[in-house]
Formats: structure tokens, C-alpha cells, sequence
């Protein structure tokens, strides 16, 4: 599979970031939007007001476009059976409870084919394809023309808590389309949680009151928790600061234990991730935090280099770094010793619905085939 295939495809894709707030739906032609996004509220509760709601989107984005469209991608949360456009029961659209067969209602609608998976799998398809990846392996040709990254773990920081995983421009699935459910992992700081409880918007909200000395409330969100750990709102300040503090520790631990088993690139997207400069700090604190064995002895948490790509001083020696040569015995040949792994990890750079689009496109393109 070529990346560039997807720039030169000339048919023309719709797409839809479905959040549990706002549906955000675009088309895309030769991997660019060809139309301005159009938001909606999602009406997550209603069933028939969101499907009403996606349809009219739809038909809104069809009126803008003047060539035909071949196909509908986009990104629904799961658990559902994406291979049959099934959505299942989701805490964040109670509407769907029961199981509803949303792909199968808009190909009747449409009459073209309706390709629905994770957002957090398209998310990390869009920026592994057409985003922060290919951005990265630039600068880092540019530098030293050597080292390239295949492979992208994306973490989508909104109301829950989702991420998707590329390995050499594949995407992976899973036999049950299960491929990448971050937030059904172990809380790091609460055994008895999934890691959403810690990297979510609730998550954010619960710290708040319990610093606070208040009761939980869901009419604070995490911009307006942001904006009172900003000063720029009247509120409880250090309780803001320390549900960012948490947020941060928590999602630091998941990203350690994710690139334990994964080596490539991580990238963050989301409504959330816009509050970096508060949660990174607690991040990379949890993610480069030493172990301490039976007999007291300390070692790294991990086995690579882990590099904060948001900071200018750590970007550029993330990108400088040229390894280290080794003379072969005999020959006199030399050869480069990779003796310091590397990983990254950074902010999206083209924003999550855009590389959820993105990969929408992608995928939709691989499944009608000829790409």
C-alpha cells in the first residue's frame, strides 16, 4: 500500500466524526476536504432525532459537492459490529441501546456503500497516512535522512477515552473489530476502574468536586475547568489545576503500558488535548518514572528514550539524533548501532476531526479496492 495512491484518488468520499456532543461531518476528495465541516448537535439521547440528524448531514454535505459521491466512511465509538454497520450499547448514546443498524439505514438511504469503524482507529489512521507521521518523517529526512517510523499509536482525549494503532500503514482491527480498546485497560491508580474513569471528561469533573468539597456536577465541562485553572473564569484554581494534574497522571500510565508492547510514534488528538500544557507535565512524569524491584533496586519504567515533541529543545534532538558508528572487526566497515530507542510523543498538528476524516477516506478507499 502507497500513501501517495490516496492523494491521486480523484472519487470523492463523505465522512462523519460522531462524538457524543457534536457530529462533525465533511467529504473528502484526493485526501483533502473539498467542503467546510459541517457541526450538529448529535442528540444522543434520541434515536430518531440522531438518525434524523445524521441523514440530514449527509444530504447537506451532498448539496455542497457537484460530482457524485462512491461511499460514506466515518467514525462511530464502539463497542458495535462495524463489519455490519451495527452500533451497539454505548454510554455516551444511550439512543443506541439495544443495537441499531445504522450503516445498513443509510445504505438504504444513500444507495452507496457505508464503511463505519472506531474513531480512535481512524484517527490514528488519518495522522499515521496523511498527518503527524508523514510531518515527522520529513523533518527527520531533512536532518539526517536515515531514520523513518512506520508505526503510530493515536490516543483521542475527548468525553471517553479511545486510540487506534498503525503498523506499516495497517491498520489494526482485530477479529472482532476490537482492535485498540484503551479504556477498557486497568486504571493505574484504582483497581477496581477501566482507564476511561481516568482520561475521560468525567474524570476531569470528579476530581474537580472532590477538590473542590463539592458534589459531582456534569454542567462544568473541561473548557470551562480549563478556563478556571487559566484564571480567565472564577472557580476553585487549584482544584482545576489538579483534575488536569490527575488527568495527566492517569493518561501517562496508559500510554507507558501501550508503548511497552508497541514501538512507534504517539500522537494525541481531541477536545482535551487542547489543555497540554496542564496534563503534559503529570504525563511524561508517569510515562518516565522509574520501578523499584524485591531488593530496592530503581530501573526505568521503560526500554526507549521518550521524547515530549511539543518542546522545541526535545524536537530537535529527537530529530538530530544520528546514533552511533561501529568499526566491524576485519573489514574495517562501519555500521550504526541504534543503542538509545527512541519514541515520540506529540500533539496532532491537523486537529482529530480532520485526521479522523482522513482515515475515514482511507479506509473507505482500501475497501472498495484499487488503492
Amino acid at each position: 500500500m502507497k500513501t501517495n495512491t490516496y492523494a491521486d484518488d480523484q472519487r470523492v468520499i463523505m465522512t462523519l466524526d460522531a462524538g457524543g456532543t457534536n457530529f462533525i461531518f465533511s467529504a473528502i476528495k484526493g485526501n483533502k476536504e473539498i467542503i467546510s465541516p459541517i457541526r450538529k448537535p448529535s442528540n444522543a439521547n434520541d434515536l430518531d432525532r440522531c438518525l434524523e440528524t445524521v441523514i440530514k448531514g449527509f444530504e447537506e454535505v451532498m448539496r455542497n459537492i457537484p460530482e457524485p459521491v462512491v461511499a460514506i466512511s466515518f467514525a462511530f465509538p464502539g463497542p458495535a459490529d462495524y463489519q455490519n454497520g451495527i452500533i451497539g450499547d454505548l454510554p455516551n448514546f444511550p439512543a443506541f441501546t439495544g443495537g441499531v443498524p445504522l450503516g445498513p439505514v443509510l445504505e438504504d438511504q444513500f444507495d452507496i456503500p457505508v464503511y463505519i469503524n472506531n474513531d480512535g482507529n481512524l484517527f490514528a489512521y488519518g495522522e499515521a497516512l496523511a498527518g503527524y507521521l508523514p510531518w515527522l518523517n520529513k523533518q527527520l529526512k531533512n536532518e539526517d535522512g536515515k531514520r523513518q517510523y512506520r508505526n503510530l499509536v493515536g490516543f483521542t482525549l475527548g468525553t471517553g477515552f479511545g486510540s487506534g494503532i498503525v503498523i506499516g500503514e495497517t491498520l489494526l482491527l482485530g477479529h472482532s473489530t476490537s482492535g485498540a480498546e484503551i479504556h477498557n485497560t486497568l486504571n493505574p491508580f484504582n483497581s477496581d476502574w477501566n482507564a476511561e474513569e481516568g482520561v475521560s471528561t468525567r474524570a476531569i469533573q470528579r476530581i474537580y468536586a472532590q477538590e473542590n468539597a463539592s458534589p459531582f456536577s456534569d454542567s462544568l465541562m473541561p473548557g470551562d475547568i480549563f478556563e478556571i485553572a487559566k484564571g480567565s473564569r472564577k472557580g476553585n484554581r487549584e482544584a482545576a489545576l489538579e483534575s488536569f494534574r490527575a488527568y495527566g497522571r492517569s493518561l501517562g500510565g496508559s500510554i507507558a503500558n501501550t508503548v511497552s508492547l508497541f514501538d512507534g510514534i504517539v500522537v494525541l488528538g481531541g477536545g482535551i488535548s487542547a489543555a497540554w500544557d496542564l496534563f503534559a507535565p503529570e504525563m511524561f512524569g508517569e510515562i518516565n518514572r522509574t520501578y523499584v524491584d524485591y531488593r530496592g533496586v530503581s530501573s526505568s519504567r521503560l526500554s526507549y528514550r521518550i521524547f515530549n515533541l511539543k518542546e522545541l529543545g526535545m524536537f530537535n534532538e529527537f530529530t538530530g539524533w544520528t546514533g552511533k558508528d561501529l568499526v566491524v572487526p576485519g573489514s574495517g566497515r562501519r555500521v550504526q548501532y541504534n543503542a538509545d530507542p527512541l519514541i515520540g510523543v506529540g500533539l496532532s498538528r491537523i486537529g482529530a476531526s480532520k485526521a479522523i476524516a482522513l482515515g475515514a477516506y482511507a479506509f473507505a478507499l482500501q475497501q472498495l479496492g484499487n488503492v
